[in-house]
């Protein structure tokens, strides 16, 4: 373990723990940006796991990446549970290990199977930081917040005790963006049409089917009303819409490989309910519907209330989606410009675009203290 002095001379070392899900890496990502931006000198590692998505994504941002064994919690009594103890052990001493190799200097958790190894492996050796993105506290950051140092929120009332509400971290490229003046280039790269209100359809990065069954069969009411569609269906699926000749055109495509482009072409948002993804859409200020993923212990649904409260969201619950709904819904709200203005105002109101700056400083002052 290093010296308060070396971390004074050398700069210090953060270690986020947060693979798995896009979910859980791209806070810990905008964090180590964050912690970049303040101390130059200090290095950020992510710790992951070979089935995650971070072997992908954390090398890409230029950040290390250490590989810990994953330790998933059964959700059924399997012969998996009676494996829990030895392979909690196993990844706990891995975790020591590479932690007292990078000389790590504070372990930030973003819940999910890496940041629990990561936080019993810190646990009185190094202080921790949990941050919880849900609107429901899952089982890692309620073991991690046990021994934290400090503790984090997205949400008011995630079950965290003494947790500070901070909001999500997000990339830079999304607290700074300017939708209007990105509008007209975001247009011309998607193929959309210049003028006409615009609908962002998404389901994360794999799709969402229930989603696609609903919104295609709309596509020449979209058109014959003067709107135009961005919809990612996901690579594996597939998607056939009816264009009209002469309206704005309703543009499929596999996956949005610039987010930001795509949330600057929208006029609103048709999507899930994610914490990332209501913390991106809010923090950009786009009116959303959201249909929240009935799955967990419906933490979706959680997520995006404050913004239905708020007034810049509306919920359609899952079992209540399809065709005729969206027609309600969708069809008077884009061609109503001044409510697209006023939900959009409402949004981003219940933003928190400073999220990862206020997270790195709250980090930083750990490893000084």
């Amino acid at each position: 373990m290093r010296t308060k002095e070396d971390v004074i001379n050398q700069g210090p070392c953060v270690v986020v723990a947060g693979g798995g899900t896009a979910g859980h890496i791209e806070p810990a990502l905008a964090l180590a940006d964050a912690v970049r931006r303040a101390r130059p000198d200090a290095r950020v590692v992510a710790l992951g796991t070979p089935r995650g998505l971070e072997g992908k994504i954390v090398p890409a941002r230029g950040y290390q990446l250490e590989m810990i064994p994953p330790v998933p919690m059964p959700r059924k009594p399997t012969m998996d549970l009676l494996k829990l103890p030895l392979n909690v052990r196993r990844a706990i001493k891995q975790t020591r290990a590479v932690l007292d190799r990078v000389g790590a200097d504070v372990v930030v958790g973003f819940g999910g199977y890496v940041a629990l190894p990561a936080y019993l492996a810190a646990r009185g050796r190094l202080p921790i930081v949990v941050h919880e993105a849900n609107a429901r506290t899952g089982m890692a950051n309620k073991v991690g917040a046990r021994y934290a140092a400090r503790v984090a929120a997205a949400v008011p009332d995630s079950g965290l005790p003494n947790a500070e509400v901070i909001g999500i971290p997000l990339r830079q490229s999304i607290t700074d963006l300017d939708r209007q003046a990105l509008r007209d280039e975001a247009r011309r790269f998607f193929r959309l049409h210049p003028h006409a209100p615009t609908l962002l359809v998404f389901g994360g990065s794999q799709g969402a089917v229930s989603i696609n069954n609903a919104v295609a069969p709309l596509a020449s009411e979209f058109a014959r009303a003067g709107i135009g569609v961005l919809h990612a269906h996901g690579a594996k699926n597939t998607l056939a819409v009816q264009q009209i000749p002469g309206a704005p055109p309703y543009v499929p495509v596999p996956y949005l490989e610039r987010m930001d482009l795509a949330y600057a072409a929208a006029d609103a948002v048709l999507c899930r309910s994610g914490a990332m993804t209501v913390a991106e859409v809010s923090a950009v200020g786009l009116p959303a519907v959201y249909v929240p993923l009935p799955i967990g212990n419906g933490e979706q649904a959680f997520n995006c209330r404050p913004q239905v409260t708020a007034g810049g969201a509306i919920m359609i619950p899952d079992n209540e989606l399809s065709p005729d709904k969206l027609r309600e819904v969708l069809l008077p709200l884009l061609t109503n410009p001044r409510r697209l203005s006023a939900m959009g105002s409402a949004a981003q109101s219940t933003g928190h675009g400073s999220a990862a700056d206020v997270l790195a400083k709250m980090v930083l002052d750990v490893v000084r203290k």
